[in-house]
């Protein structure tokens, strides 16, 4: 165990488009948590989703301009360095490789995906990879997690845990405000001609209005960025 344990957040999506609602997700962790850093990676084949509309580079790209200004945070194209599914458990274990503790690492993410984490590749195994820091979502307070997965109930602690870092991997539950958005709607009101005002950050409604994204619902409808490298868009590399 390290004097003193590193508090690295791990914030995973296919983010096509990133928006408020999952930077709201990694300010609440960052904040309960004393988060000394946030990784927001950018899935490049989620396995429980169909094919992303916006190209990786794209996806890549709105999130790192999403996360602009934010100290600490950092946009990682970790899961886009290969075409292999994005599973949760190998990008944990990526961490481990760069000798990460699994008590130092948090992985953040919405009360409504945590609660189908039984359908999860290598669970329960992965449970023991990270801490879970299940932030709660419009219609999803983390208060009922608990009985939505009566088996994990006995792992699941809340802040303020000054020694968290320190204890073996817990299931965290974070009570916060979070903006009631997803992505999927932020796509449909694209292609109706609808207007993305506060539901995304300035630039990244900047570069979907530029670029035509989403106007027409048609999976990789911009294949030709595919095959660009995510790091031309990089604007915050990992360390």
């Amino acid at each position: 165990m390290r004097p003193n344990p590193r508090r690295i957040g791990i914030l995973g999506g296919t983010f096509d488009p990133i928006h408020n609602g999952h930077l709201d997700v990694g300010d609440a962790a960052v904040q309960a948590l004393n988060l000394q850093r946030l990784y927001v990676i950018t899935a490049h084949v989620p396995p429980h989703r169909p094919q992303p509309f916006a190209s990786a580079f794209h996806r890549f790209a709105m999130t790192s301009m999403a996360i602009g200004g934010r100290e600490g945070w950092r946009a990682s194209d970790l899961e886009l360095r290969t075409p292999a599914p994005s599973y949760t458990s190998i990008t944990l274990k990526k961490f481990h490789e760069r000798e990460y503790a699994p008590c130092e690492l948090f992985f953040v993410l919405g009360a409504d995906a945590f609660a189908d984490v039984g359908t999860w590749k290598d669970y329960p195994a992965i449970l023991g990879d990270a801490h879970f820091a299940v932030v709660s979502r419009p219609g999803f307070p983390v208060d009922f997690l608990p009985r939505r997965l009566p088996l994990l109930a006995d792992r699941m602690v809340q802040p303020p845990l000054d020694a968290i870092s320190q204890i073996d991997p817990a299931i965290i539950l974070i009570e916060a405000q979070t903006q009631d958005v997803s992505s999927s709607a932020i796509r449909q009101l694209c292609e109706h001609g609808g207007r993305l005002d506060g539901l995304v950050p300035e630039a990244v409604q900047q570069h979907i209005e530029q670029h035509g994204l989403y106007s027409s619902m048609t999976p990789g409808r911009r294949a030709a960025d595919a095959g660009r490298s995510p790091k031309a868009g990089r604007l915050h590399g990992e360390d």
